[in-house]
């Protein structure tokens, strides 16, 4: 069974992780996790900039340090970029010593006090420590673009379904969701548009 949204109790459980930005207004934060890279990163600017919406993009800094420029242009363009570790570490099966070391060698690279969690797996001792220099950033709806299983229809379709204000989501600008994400972002930002919700980066 795939989880599009985190249940209510891993949620609640881990209140001091941001899933969702609580407000009543029709904001959605669309997040791109694991780029950038040249063969898709500039595809979702270009779509974003299409439709005059931001984003977030966390970044892997193994990523910018190899294109530094494509991480220019996301902040040029008015994104928001957030640290998603050097070279996507699992936090749950990385001792936190190099856990921290990985993440802190990201920050030369990528300025920001946002941080994700590569896979979403994270230690409580780790959440801990982070917490006093990070927003820890989760999500509200997962695309699911990233699994070949899943139909870019049925990408689209998570996306549409859970969506709601405040809604963070999950895209991936990599090269295993690129099938599902040219299907489904510009067609989830068009019919979330259509129903009065505007695009949004994180601070």
């Amino acid at each position: 069974m795939k989880l599009i949204r985190p249940p209510y109790a891993v949620r609640k459980l881990f209140s001091s992780l941001i899933w969702r930005i609580p407000t009543a207004e029709k904001k959605i934060y669309l997040t791109f996790d694991d780029g950038p890279i040249p063969e898709v990163t500039p595809w979702v600017l270009d779509i974003l900039k299409k439709h005059n919406a931001k984003a977030t993009f966390f970044c892997i800094g193994q990523n910018v340090e190899k294109n530094p420029d494509l991480y220019k242009r996301i902040s040029d363009e008015g994104h928001s970029t957030g640290n998603h570790t050097y070279n996507h570490l699992n936090g749950w099966k990385t001792r936190n010593s190099e856990y921290f070391s990985n993440i802190e060698k990201c920050s030369a690279l990528v300025r920001s006090k946002l941080f994700r969690p590569p896979y979403g797996k994270i230690k409580k001792s780790q959440i801990s420590d982070l917490r006093s220099q990070y927003s820890l950033v989760m999500w509200d709806v997962l695309s699911y673009d990233f699994d070949q299983s899943v139909s870019p229809e049925k990408c689209l379709s998570n996306v549409i379904r859970y969506s709601r204000e405040g809604s963070i989501i999950v895209f991936h600008d990599s090269l295993k969701a690129q099938r599902n994400l040219e299907y489904a972002l510009p067609k989830a930002i068009e019919q979330l548009s259509l129903k009065g919700f505007s695009f949004e980066a994180l601070k």
